[in-house]
């Protein structure tokens, strides 16, 4: 159970009333402040134009990413909270603030300060007489969505110096603590991914590698050092992330057991594949800040990833990673973007460089979908010097310094 300084419900209803107080100052000075940012902020911003086609592809005018791909032209908090984070990257307070509201409203019924938004929202099908209509379909919360929300509203408050959004991701990261972890024999406080279903059994939990990016574990960790439980999170989740790839490939999903023994086996559900969740690890890795103490495990874990990549031209795209064995496929374009950066960190700039130029001619063949353009948006807006993470997880824009040259 989380420690805090006074008790939750307390706190809780302190920071409430505060974010109320915030929220009331701060629509009263939106209006000037998105004027100030269209006017001033766009010069110091960093020419982005992926971002700008993403924007105009995924995001509709209120805010909402929409996966076109699916029938239900669903919305998955997931791709709210990286499009936060792109937004900050870019200096595009606008966007930020109506991505804010849409995931509020729609995600959140009305108040990210009391609930974790639900996972996904999409359209639902005509039934019992009911028309089709619009909503949630499935309000069981995703801690990872959950994690990245919290961290670009934190990041976003610091940045542009805005105390309503460092007051609210502070809440939703305590309310991640209090859901969405659990005190694991043998592993400590962990992460979960998500409030239910994934405890099946007393002395079993189902964990996701990818969930546990460790730069932003590491920026909890240094915002509230007097609180233990974001110390232990950070311990545990690098174990879920260097532990679980005996043959250097992440797997999706994985088994913790407690009992006489206690640890890590191979996901019986998914038979320990690695594949669309578990290639974001491998983004992880390479945008760590090269001062991270998990860089250089990390690399080293995953060397066979890089090696089966630069030997064949492309990531695969399914893994048995309890033998290391590949699927027949290659990885999409998505995947070529993903382990850019972790080549690159490695010093493997041409095939970096390769896969980077894989990438752009499968796009220019079919265009990306809403997965593989999230992936290349975060490894191509760090290859191309638009952000880093500093070595306490704190994230640096170019639009705070010098815009990097245009590639």
């Amino acid at each position: 159970m989380a420690r805090f300084a006074m008790p939750r419900f307390a706190m809780a209803a302190c920071l409430r009333g505060n974010l109320r107080r915030l929220a009331a100052a701060s629509r009263a000075l939106l209006g000037a402040a998105l004027l100030t940012a269209s006017l001033g902020g766009a010069a110091a911003s960093c020419p982005w134009p992926a971002w700008d086609s993403f924007k105009r592809d995924t995001i509709s005018s209120d805010g909402r990413v929409i996966d076109a791909s699916t029938p239900q032209q669903t919305t998955v908090s997931e791709g709210q909270a990286y499009a936060l984070f792109f937004a900050l990257v870019a200096d595009d307070r606008p966007t930020f603030e109506r991505l804010l509201a849409w995931t509020e409203n729609n995600l959140a019924e009305g108040d990210l300060a009391s609930r974790l938004p639900a996972w996904i929202w999409g359209k639902r099908e005509a039934a019992d007489g009911k028309p089709e209509r619009w909503g949630v379909l499935d309000g069981n919360p995703a801690s990872d969505a959950d994690l990245w929300i919290a961290y670009a509203l934190l990041e976003a408050g610091r940045l542009w110096q805005e105390r309503r959004y460092t007051a609210l991701g502070t809440v939703i990261a305590r309310q991640v603590v209090r859901q969405e972890t659990a005190l694991l024999p043998g592993l400590g406080r962990t992460l979960l991914p998500g409030p239910v279903g994934f405890h099946p059994s007393p002395t079993m939990w189902r964990l996701n590698p990818s969930y546990v990016p460790p730069q932003l574990m590491r920026r909890f960790a240094a915002l509230w050092p007097q609180q233990p439980e974001w110390v232990q999170l950070l311990s545990s989740s690098a174990r879920l992330l260097l532990d679980t790839a005996p043959r250097g490939f992440s797997p999706d999903w994985v088994e913790y057991h407690g009992g006489a023994k206690p640890g890590f086996r191979p996901d019986q559900q998914t038979q320990a594949e690695g594949a669309y969740n578990a290639i974001r690890v491998y983004l992880w890795a390479g945008t760590l800040s090269p001062q991270d103490p998990l860089r250089g495990p990390l690399l080293k874990a995953y060397r066979p990833m890089a090696d089966y990549t630069i030997a064949h031209g492309h990531p695969p795209e399914r893994v048995d990673t309890r033998s290391g064995t590949v699927g027949p496929n290659s990885g999409n374009a998505g995947f070529s973007a993903a382990v850019a950066p972790y080549l690159a960190a490695l010093g493997e700039t041409g095939a970096a460089q390769r896969q980077v130029e894989r990438m752009r001619k499968l796009a220019a063949e079919q265009p990306l979908g809403y997965y593989s353009q999230v992936l290349a948006l975060f490894a191509l807006g760090h290859l191309d010097g638009l952000y880093r993470f500093e070595a306490d997880g704190a994230l640096t824009p170019a639009w705070t310094a010098t815009c990097p040259a245009r590639r």
